[in-house]
């Protein structure tokens, strides 16, 4: 399957958030199970030599934008198994920062155009194109409108990707045709025109061929009011193809055992280097050097919905505790300040640096010992996944994907893997923020057994990778995974019509052959091993009486009746697990999909 990928911003060439990671990650997994993976983003000013030095100049035109026809200029990069390009304009991309810019919804439309028209010019012919937030929501309708004039689209499907619903790009109502080269028809039906204005994520939700949040909650989340930012219609009116995907990070890039960025390197089997990384830290960043105090670490965008108002309003009591606070980030003013002033006051057991450092942020998921998350709103979140890799236990708010990554901490029976509150309240936070204090102050060795379970959760992509391609191959129509699955359909049901012919086959030996035809007919693998695993428990409960029903007749052997009853009990054994299996596979598999 050959799948494009864009996107406004990728790690390791260019990064300002969680959508950096996803871009930097998702493909290489995509590219891992054999797919040709296109990766497409702008040429900004930041990135530097180091790469472009590995650039190769492909092609140059010009692209039809409204009245405007710009250049566009394609250089390309090879890179894990991944092909990179770049689109270069300098007018639209030689800035300082590459978001805030009075002209964002002109640079990012031409970027769209630039996508949509560049596979004519590269010749290359993508199955799904795999467009990402507001950024690019201009490229499934720009796709839609092409398709016929450019024959490598023609029958390309789209797939866009909600990392954050809070950014929509809204827009006047004259931006339609003179900015974005657009007729009044996407207005005057709808598509694109909500309260008046031009909404380009709104266009993209509902002309792009599946729509999918960065999590299963998130997903959920965003067929109400509260989270969907006035969007909470139409995405209940897209939920026949609104699914959720969780997140993953780079395990190889994340690895506490060899990441360069650290000052000691350590694993989950010897801890050692952790406590060292920590006195580093507190070094760092001027913190007393009190090996026995924990440290709370947050890095994070300094806004509103990162859930910092809970902060502020609980500060002085957090620092009442026997801990010391470590605060990496910009954003509103309101915040900075605020975190800077509390610095001052707490000299030496807190510290704040107003800066986007990936160095000193990878310092702070080492050094730490708890990671601070309280957000009002997160559509995923890879910090909590990030700090639980590298030990540093998460305490976050139930909403989103921290919902779906982190569990409570349970002291009865010894299980989670982090500290968690519902309600967005300042004395939910306090409270559990003094549950894992003392944790770590009074049961040291309760809290390494917390700890190591951060560390043991898988939070690779590769899980994540085969519910996307899940997704490509329900919208293109293309099996996944190919060829093996429907073979192995026509080789368990002559099985099925044999079975009465042998008189000595078990039943256990039939439930796990039909279990395993309806995953056969399914595309996806996700879904299919999770439906297996239901309908193998039921197919057990029947195997189990059948099992001494047949020791009796084998001794019995002088019965002439015996065979033939042996054979009604290998019948209604094979037709019984076959009914139970079936259905709820169906409805198993039809509740998955819009809960996704």
């Amino acid at each position: 399957m050959n799948i494009l990928f864009a996107t406004s911003e990728c790690a390791p060439f260019i990064k300002t958030g969680g959508l950096a990671d996803v871009a930097g990650a998702l493909p290489k997994a995509l590219a891992g199970n054999g797919h040709d993976v296109r990766v497409i983003l702008p040429l900004y000013e930041g990135i530097g030599e180091e790469w472009r030095s590995q650039m190769t100049y492909l092609q140059c035109f010009h692209i039809t934008l409204a009245w405007r026809s710009p250049y566009c200029g394609i250089f390309e990069l090879k890179r894990d198994g991944v092909t990179y390009w770049f689109v270069d304009n300098e007018y639209y991309f030689k800035r300082s920062n590459i978001y805030g810019h009075y002209d964002d919804g002109e640079r990012f439309a031409y970027f769209s155009r630039a996508v949509v028209e560049s596979m004519g010019w590269l010749n290359w012919h993508p199955d799904v194109l795999h467009c990402n937030d507001w950024q690019t929501a201009l490229v499934p309708i720009y796709l839609l409108e092409e398709r016929h004039r450019i024959p490598q689209l023609c029958d390309t499907k789209s797939v866009f990707t909600i990392h954050n619903i809070e950014y929509q790009g809204r827009y006047g109502r004259q931006t339609l045709g003179d900015l974005f080269g657009l007729d009044h028809g996407w207005a005057d039906d709808g598509t694109i025109l909500m309260d008046g204005d031009v909404n380009l994520l709104k266009g993209a939700i509902l002309c792009a061929d599946a729509v999918n949040a960065v999590s299963p909650t998130y997903a959920n989340e965003l067929k109400m009011p509260y989270f969907a930012h006035r969007l909470d219609g139409i995405m209940r009116r897209c939920g026949y193809k609104l699914s959720g995907v969780l997140n993953g990070i780079d395990v190889k890039r994340y690895d506490p055992a060899a990441d360069p960025h650290i000052a000691v390197n350590y694993s989950a089997a010897d801890m050692a280097g952790k406590q060292a990384d920590k006195a580093e830290l507190q070094k760092l960043m001027g913190l007393r050097q009190e090996p026995y105090v924990p440290i709370v670490g947050i890095v994070s965008r300094l806004v509103s919905h990162k859930g910092l108002d809970l902060v502020c309003e609980v500060l002085h009591d957090m620092m009442e505790l026997p801990l010391q606070m470590v605060i990496l980030g910009k954003g509103d003013r309101k915040y900075e300040e605020f975190f800077q002033w509390a610095a001052q006051q707490y000299s030496g057991r807190m510290a704040v640096r107003l800066d986007y450092n990936e160095e000193l942020s990878m310092a702070i998921y080492a050094g730490a010992d708890l990671f601070l998350m309280p957000s009002k709103s997160e559509p995923c979140g890879l910090s909590q996944m990030i700090a639980m890799r590298y030990g540093t236990v998460p305490i976050v708010r139930e909403t989103g994907g921290l919902k779906d990554t982190v569990s409570p901490y349970e002291s009865w029976r010894d299980a989670g893997n982090g500290f968690t509150f519902a309600n967005y309240a300042g004395s939910d936070m306090l409270y559990v923020i003094r549950e894992a204090v003392y944790l770590y102050k009074d049961y040291p060795d309760a809290f390494a057994r917390l700890r190591a379970r951060a560390m043991a959760c898988d939070f690779s992509w590769a899980r994540s990778a085969g519910e996307y391609l899940h997704i490509y191959s329900t919208v293109t129509g293309q099996p996944w995974p190919p060829a093996e699955e429907p073979v192995r359909t026509e080789d368990s049901a002559p099985a099925e019509e044999s079975a009465p012919a042998e008189e000595t086959a078990p039943a256990e030996e039939t439930a796990p052959a039909e279990a395993a035809e309806p995953a056969s007919d399914e595309p996806a693998p996700q879904p299919t091993a999770e439906a297996a695993q239901s309908s193998a428990e039921p197919a057990a409960e029947e195997a189990a009486p059948a099992a001494p029903e047949k020791k009796p007749a084998a001794r019995k052997r002088t019965a002439a009746k015996k065979p033939a009853a042996k054979k009604t009990a290998a019948k209604s054994g094979r037709r019984t697990p076959a009914k139970k299996e079936t259905k709820p596979k169906k409805g198993t598999a039809g509740k998955q999909e819009p809960a996704e």
